[in-house]
């Protein structure tokens, strides 16, 4: 198990990156969290086994139609062991 602090930035906010974030994390089998940040990027916490969580991040940066990522900063970070689910936080 690992989790992942991770900044995307580029065009990532106003193009559904958030709940392409949720959808892959269900997809990938992955726990965390995602959120906008003031700056224009987006940050998440991703957690689960290592190739689950490499696929969620990768599928990230290759987002859909109208997502841009430019850069992505990661970042290994401790696990939160109660965590159960991905959410989308305001």
């Amino acid at each position: 198990m690992i989790r992942v602090h991770v900044r995307f930035i580029g065009r990532v906010q106003g193009v559904g990156f958030r709940f392409f974030a949720q959808m892959n994390a269900e997809r990938y089998h992955v726990t965390g969290w995602v959120k906008n940040m003031p700056d224009g990027s987006v940050v998440a916490e991703a957690q689960g086994a290592k190739p689950q969580v490499d696929h969620f991040v990768s599928s990230m940066e290759t987002g859909h139609r109208f997502i841009l990522v430019e850069r992505v900063e990661r970042e290994e970070i401790n696990l939160q062991e109660k965590e159960r689910d991905f959410r989308v936080v305001y």
